[in-house]
């Protein structure tokens, strides 16, 4: 078991090697993190998606850290109900929307932040600002569309920001 753990959940499109992802990968290791990357590409459902990642049992003998983009974020959050983790980082996390079994999921860990474009095309901000006023959740709106890469250096900075908290 690692002293330190993210886990990352890709969004619906991508993978485990999408640009996100391999970019605050590298973020974390350089932070000491170990960095679990799973491929949910065969599951189009967001809810089997949230059991696979609970069929891992992600765990951490110190921290363990669940960042989501997009469909991922929403796996990451309904999973923290179970999980519990230290810190949730979520990109465009895909709420509020049709097709999702947890339309309204609770954010559970120490440490939330949510990063999002204003301009984003498939999650209305809208239901990003109710989310984030419900919970209380740290929240990042950015000059960006949905998949944040026109901001990636912002994003990363903001979790180095993010990790550094979870870690005090």
């Amino acid at each position: 078991m690692h002293e330190r753990v993210v886990y990352f959940a890709h969004g619906k499109e991508t993978g485990p090697e999408a640009v996100k992802i391999q970019y605050l990968s590298a973020i974390a290791m350089a932070r000491g993190f170990h960095v679990e990357s799973p491929d949910y590409s065969d599951l189009a459902d967001p809810d089997d998606r949230v059991q696979r990642l609970l069929a891992l049992d992600p765990a951490a003998a110190g921290r363990l850290v669940l960042v989501g983009s997009s469909m991922g974020a929403y796996v990451s959050l309904v999973a923290s109900a179970r999980l519990r983790p230290n810190g949730l980082y979520l990109l465009a996390p895909a709420i509020s929307l049709e097709g999702y079994a947890v339309p309204d999921p609770t954010p559970h860990a120490d440490v939330a932040v949510v990063v999002h474009g204003w301009n984003d095309e498939i999650v209305p901000v809208e239901h990003i600002l109710r989310f984030a006023r419900r919970y209380a959740v740290e929240l990042h709106l950015l000059n960006s569309d949905h998949r944040l890469l026109s901001v990636l250096p912002l994003v990363g900075g903001l979790f180095e920001l993010f990790l550094d908290n979870v870690q005090k």
